[in-house]
């Protein structure tokens, strides 16, 4: 498998050439802007203090949509360059230096980035505007804002750098905004238990991803993407699988793929447009983003490739199996986000022959599972926030456009044509069973478990019959959280027929990316007729099961695995066995030794030293015949001494 695996990766033919940038001129020298409006808005809505209240939302928007109209202005000035020209590098200085170690302040747009740089604004801006109603009568809203505004900035920077170093801060910003914005409500016992469990599993990726910052820079000589890149194929092979294991790492924490996915779960405590921001536009894709930037290490990487789709794998089946136990809404779409970027993992692990469909995956992903949390806020927001899909049922007779726009949403997500779902994830599978059989009847079976999955969540909240509470009285949402879900429902209903068109999108990509044609032993239409007919098959006898009466509890009586998934199948005991209680252990060993050996030496020493003088101090009495008999002694001590060695 091993071998077959590393296939992809290894194939010379379709591999990205070196990419030729130049100099950034005319309107790419202002990509710096792009990340620096959003980041002045939140310094103004921060510094500004409660004067800002009225308007600050206002300013938060227009930061985040002017820095997608000038992503847009870049991208049809890309469109007007040839393929090999399109692709522009901006140094603003120089960052730092230490010794040998140089890392400038600069940023690389090119074909990957600006489909990132569009996805971000644009998505995070539909999310901005959505938060205006969903937020409404919060009493921090300001600060809401700034820290949306915060995260767009960081996740820019991450996007746009040119530089494992700048990326790496521009990683850890993603961390920081992350962490504010789960913990938002942290007069709430689990969101602020919630925030600094995601703080903490991130923590453990970012020194994954600093050691292989480290090591690149150890290898290479630099961190800047087109000298490393350049050289890769120079490197020793075990060194970058290494490199490419170290980045591995880096990409399971922010992507919350296994076995570093628990913090995901918690993060729902949040505000949902921050479960929207985080699943959809942003975090959890900065893990894919890294290992399809890093292209030229892991195409290099046999082993490191292998590990990922490995990870991939186990990620897509974990992700769905826990979102078919889970009855939070949100909580369920956290397991299904898990599991879509699962098949975004074993993409960018097939290589040449997988990353724009991977790429391709994550860009639609953004669409309808942004699509999908802000109809679950919705539905929260009409419900009292009760997030227990057991007190829902029937609400498409009073919700009908979150109904519309959800149901758009779920069928993208199952890869109905003509939905976006269809023209990504079905790529995926069939690039999957051009390289091993083993790891397509995965992407297969996951497509299976989404039907199951998806269908279980939008039957037992919009449809069967109503388990509301006495007190909920659930309404539609108002306009300015209805419209961004319409916009998001659209571009999941479109966006992918128009992309797939002609091949446009792999054709944007294969300049950055390369791309290499895989040999099916079917025809594709099969591997789409068999994905179509498992979902099917998932989604008639879940809609069987739950359009019978929903227990208001869920039962107790089940599987083993059932009872493993409630519990996000024992990630939290894992990473206490693996990790918190090692931890522990080695710090309270570390404390032992620091008190016993390192403080005793010390303190001993000190002790010793201290019970010498006091006894040496006897002995100065200030009697001068004292000292007289004290030299006489001596004397004789001496001239016996010297006796002795003379027998």
């Amino acid at each position: 498998m091993n071998a077959t695996l590393a296939a992809a990766a290894s194939s010379e033919t379709g591999a990205a050439s070196v990419q030729h940038l130049a100099t950034a001129s005319g309107v790419f020298s202002y990509v710096w802007v792009i990340i620096a409006l959003p980041l002045l808005g939140c310094a103004v809505l921060l510094l500004g203090g409660r004067r800002t209240n009225k308007w600050g939302h206002l300013l938060a928007i227009l930061m985040v949509w002017s820095s997608f109209v000038l992503g847009v202005i870049m991208f049809f000035s890309m469109m007007a360059k040839p393929s090999e020209e399109r692709g522009v590098q901006q140094t603003l200085y120089n960052w730092f230096t230490v010794g040998n170690f140089n890392a400038s302040f600069g940023f690389q747009l090119d074909q990957l980035s600006i489909v990132f740089v569009l996805l971000i604004t644009g998505v995070g801006g539909l999310i901005h505007i959505y938060s205006v109603g969903y937020m409404a009568e919060d009493p921090e809203r300001r600060k809401f804002f700034a820290f949306l505004n915060l995260f767009i900035a960081a996740m820019l920077l991450l996007v746009l750098a040119d530089n494992y170093a700048l990326l790496y801060f521009g990683w850890e910003g993603v961390g920081l905004a992350s962490y504010l914005l789960v913990g938002f409500w942290q007069y709430k016992p689990s969101a602020a238990v919630a925030a600094k469990k995601a703080f903490v599993v991130n923590r453990v990726g970012d020194f994954g991803l600093s050691i292989a910052v480290m090591l690149i820079f150890f290898t290479f000589g630099s961190v800047s993407f087109p000298e490393v890149f350049d050289n890769a194929s120079k490197a020793d092979s075990t060194m970058l699988n290494l490199i490419g294991i170290a980045l591995l790492i880096g990409a399971c924490a922010k992507s919350a793929q296994f076995p570093l996915h628990s913090w995901l779960f918690d993060a729902m405590e949040g505000p949902t447009p921050v479960s929207a921001l985080i699943h959809a536009a942003t975090m959890v894709t900065a893990g894919v983003y890294l290992i399809a930037r890093s292209n030229p290490i892991f195409n290099l990487a046999h082993v490191a490739t292998t590990i990922v789709i490995i990870v991939g794998c186990i990620s897509l089946l974990g992700g769905a199996i826990i979102g078919m136990a889970r009855d939070e809404i949100k909580k369920a779409l956290a397991g299904s986000t898990m599991s879509q970027i699962g098949y975004m993992i074993i993409a960018v692990g097939l290589g040449p022959a997988g990353y724009i469909f991977g790429i391709f995956h994550l860009l639609l992903h953004g669409f309808f599972k942004a699509d999908l949390f802000l109809g679950a806020g919705s539905v929260m927001h009409a419900m009292n926030n009760q997030e227990n899909m057991r007190r829902y049922g029937a609400l498409r007779t009073v919700m009908v456009a979150t109904f519309v726009t959800f149901l758009a949403g779920y069928l993208a997500i199952m890869g109905i044509w003509p939905f976006d779902g269809f023209y990504s994830k079905d790529k995926i599978i069939e690039a999957a069973f051009g390289q091993n059989i083993f790891v397509g009847l995965v992407t297969l079976f996951g497509a299976m478990l989404t039907g199951f999955y998806m269908t279980r969540i939008f039957v037992m909240t919009f449809l069967g019959k109503a388990r509301w509470e006495d007190d909920d009285h659930p309404h539609e949402s108002p306009p300015v959280m209805v419209i961004p879900m319409a916009i998001l429902a659209l571009l999941s209903t479109v966006a992918g027929f128009y992309l797939a068109l002609n091949g446009k999108f792999e054709s944007w990509l294969e300049p950055v990316l390369g791309f290499t044609e895989h040999e099916l032993p079917f025809p594709a239409w099969t591997y789409s007729l068999a994905t179509l007919v498992l979902t099917l098959i998932a989604v008639f006898i879940t809609a069987k099961q739950y359009a019978r009466d929903v227990p208001l509890t869920a039962p107790q009586h089940v599987s083993f695995l059932t009872k493993a998934a409630r519990v996000n199948l024992y990630s939290d005991a894992f990473n206490e066995a693996v990790f918190m209680r090692p931890g522990q252990y080695l710090t309270r060993s570390m404390v032992w030794f620091d008190h016993a050996a390192v403080d005793g030496t010390v303190n001993g020493g000190a002790a010793t030293v201290g019970g010498l003088s006091s006894r040496l101090r006897r002995w100065q009495t200030g009697y001068a015949r004292t000292y007289a008999l004290s030299m006489l002694g001596g004397a004789v001590l001496v001239i016996g001494a010297l006796f002795l060695v003379r027998l």
